[in-house]
């Protein structure tokens, strides 16, 4: 009997030897699985704090660029990059753009060098030198910084001082000689040695060596190797979708369109009641139109309210105080000062002015054009007839009409307004109804009114008084 009970125990001994054993092996494996995961964690994340972002700056300098190269420095710094290195090729561009790209550069986080791998001038010299250091290829050069717009023709004074202001700013951050960062501005500057009187400075790259404003390297791969950055993966930064429309829609050639369909949108909805697709396709049009301007920094809240206090004066115009007066000319202004400027910028060139004056010279054509086809083949406006501004269609003797030729004689004759005089309207005489016009002040439909004056086709009239 003491057997078996000893057999027993000596099972359960071994099943539980077996059961630590096996938890052992799972805890070990467990373990060793959780290590390799975090190693593999740290390897990625290494990997990914050590890549190398490289932009590309090529093209003019337009304010499509500056969101482009925001964002990019951004998600690298999120990212854990070790650097962003600007590989320059431009013959320059905006002023106001380059000033976005270079406060970028200076809020950023991370070391962003340049690589100018042919040249940099004007705009391009700027973002550069804003960089934390200047990588130069042979055959490379730098400088040219005067502003100038579309024709070439130097910009004005106010707007070459900035430029060189700034110029010297981003040199002495760099500790570098300031005068010559000015000298490739203004050609007043004289540097013994580097650059004559009347001579504007543009740097090669052994000049540049020799100026301490930049660093020689082969190529890409030497500059690599600089930088002690060679085992770093490179991501190529490109633009996204976003980026690609607000440029689209910032286009000299898009946008007079997108002006055109917007107020058309408008005049349409003005003549037909109710509000439909024509008001909706009105106002996304003119919300593209300054939505894309003002994310790329040239329109502001300020131009947005001149255009839109420029259309609250012209309607007034139209439906409260009718003809043409202070307030249309008033209202005319301001939208095209609020148009005009939401397309310059900040730092604006005669080149500027004159693409926004293009821009809406053929958006004024275009409303004209289809504004006169809409008026001729839509139905009369319910919304202006009641204003008055628009007398009905049809002045036939069967709805009452009668020709002005034999109208004379109701001089005197009373009858009521069966609209509003502002200061056309319609009155009622008898059973006969006739255009008239308020000697003066607005009448009120269901008013008495009495022709003071009947001269051809004008009859005038007046509210008669109660007593």
């Amino acid at each position: 009997m003491t057997t078996p009970r000893m057999e027993g125990h000596t099972d359960r001994d071994g099943m539980s030897a077996m059961d630590n054993s096996h938890k052992e092996r799972s805890g070990r494996a467990a373990a060793s699985a959780f290590v390799l995961l975090c190693l593999s964690a740290v390897a990625t994340a290494a990997a990914a704090q050590d890549h190398v972002v490289r932009v590309p700056v090529s093209g003019t300098v337009e304010m499509g660029l500056a969101p482009f190269i925001e964002r990019t420095i951004e998600e690298a710094e999120a990212a854990g990059a070790a650097a962003v290195i600007l590989e320059i090729e431009t013959p320059g561009g905006r002023v106001d753009a380059a000033e976005r790209i270079t406060s970028a550069i200076s809020r950023a986080e991370l070391p962003v060098y340049a690589y100018i791998n042919l040249h940099a001038y004007s705009a391009g010299a700027m973002i550069a030198l804003a960089t934390e250091r200047v990588f130069m290829r042979d055959g490379a050069v730098m400088g040219a910084a005067t502003p100038v717009d579309g024709s070439g023709t130097k910009g004005s004074e106010k707007i070459v001082s900035a430029m060189r202001a700034r110029m010297r700013a981003l040199a002495e951050a760099r500790d570098l000689d300031p005068s010559v960062a000015e000298a490739m501005v203004d050609e007043q500057i004289v540097i013994e040695g580097v650059v004559d009187e009347g001579r504007l400075l543009t740097l090669t790259t052994a000049e540049a060596v020799a100026l301490g404003y930049a660093t020689a390297v082969d190529d890409w791969i030497d500059l690599i190797e600089v930088l002690e950055l060679e085992e770093a993966p490179v991501n190529q930064a490109t633009v996204n979708w976003a980026e690609r429309l607000v440029r689209f829609l910032t286009n000299p050639v898009i946008a007079p369109f997108l002006l055109s369909l917007g107020f058309l949108g408008l005049i349409v909805e003005i003549k037909t009641a109710g509000f439909g697709l024509a008001g909706i396709a009105g106002l996304l049009s003119l919300a593209m139109f300054f939505g894309a301007h003002l994310l790329l920094g040239l329109a502001g809240a300020e131009d947005l309210i001149l255009v839109l206090a420029g259309i609250v004066l012209i309607l007034v115009e139209v439906f409260v105080i009718p003809g043409f007066g202070i307030f249309g000319i008033l209202g005319g202004l301001a939208l095209v000062g609020g148009l005009v400027l939401a397309q310059v910028g900040a730092y604006p060139t005669g080149a500027d002015f004159a693409q926004a004056g293009t821009v809406l010279t053929v958006s004024t054509i275009l409303v004209g054009v289809a504004a006169w086809l809409i008026l001729r083949s839509i139905p009369g406006s319910w919304r202006l007839k009641r204003s008055g501004v628009l007398l009905p269609e049809s002045t036939d003797r069967d709805e009452g009409y009668t020709s002005a030729d034999v109208r004379s004689d109701l001089e005197g004759a009373v009858g009521v307004a069966i609209t509003d005089l502002r200061p056309a309207g319609v009155g009622l005489f008898t059973d006969e109804r006739m255009d008239v016009v308020s000697e003066s002040e607005w009448i009120e439909e269901g008013t008495r009114i009495r022709i003071i004056s009947a001269e051809g086709y004008r009859h005038i009239v007046r509210a008669v008084k109660s007593t």
